[in-house]
């Protein structure tokens, strides 16, 4: 059945917070983990949104420390999170309408581009059962700049075989928004958690919105 999308475009997706609200378990994983190195912190989350593990180990744990010491602060503590999400219902954090979302719109292109660890991404995608609709999968580690910078977007167009003005781009945070708009994509900011956005061609509070596909049936591809 058409979804009367135009068939030159390609939705591309950020990970946590637009398949998946993960924050609240990222933010609880943070403070375990901290407290277990005898460094509390506050203003977690605030501090965490949008950003890569190397820069919240830096911010959250030591400006100074060498970069293999902050890479196995990171890796640890993303181990220490899917071992948390492991023990949870994974399913009650999925963004509300997702899978039915992906499900009608199965004929268009899809890509994850996420500044997320990819095993967190391979994580993710395969405890909820996505992985068929992302043939294509984009990490900060692919590319020289992560997000905000457009390097991560790009390169998931690229791989997808369209055109960046073509691209439709699904973002949470405005590090996300800004790496979208400066990829020359339409941007829809998805409001999982209360966030002020600037660039964005629609909004959204999840994909239960019933303004979405009307809004995506006007948007016509460049030739």
């Amino acid at each position: 059945m058409s979804t009367g999308i135009d068939p030159g475009l390609a939705f591309l997706f950020d990970l946590d917070g637009v398949l998946i609200d993960s924050m609240p378990m990222h933010t609880e994983a943070w403070k375990v983990y901290l407290e277990r190195l005898g460094v509390p912190q506050e203003y977690i989350e605030e501090r965490m949104h949008g950003k890569r593990n190397s820069e919240l180990v830096r911010d959250l744990i030591g400006a100074e420390l060498p970069s293999d010491v902050v890479f196995e602060h990171g890796a640890a503590k993303e181990r220490l999170f899917r071992e948390m999400i492991l023990k949870s219902d994974l399913e009650r954090f999925q963004i509300p309408g997702l899978t039915e979302f992906l499900k009608r719109h199965r004929g268009t292109p899809m890509a994850v581009g996420s500044n997320a660890e990819p095993q967190n991404i391979d994580f993710v995608l395969d405890r909820l059962r996505l992985r068929e609709f992302f043939p294509i999968t984009v990490d900060g580690s692919q590319v020289e700049r992560p997000k905000p910078f457009p390097d991560i977007y790009l390169r998931a167009a690229r791989l997808l075989g369209v055109k960046p003005a073509n691209c439709i781009v699904f973002e949470d945070s405005p590090t996300g928004v800004a790496a979208g708009v400066a990829a020359g994509m339409r941007v829809v900011g998805v409001e999982t958690t209360p966030t002020v956005f600037h660039g964005v061609s629609y909004q959204v509070k999840d994909f239960l919105d019933t303004g979405l596909d009307p809004w995506l049936r006007t948007q016509r591809a460049e030739q």
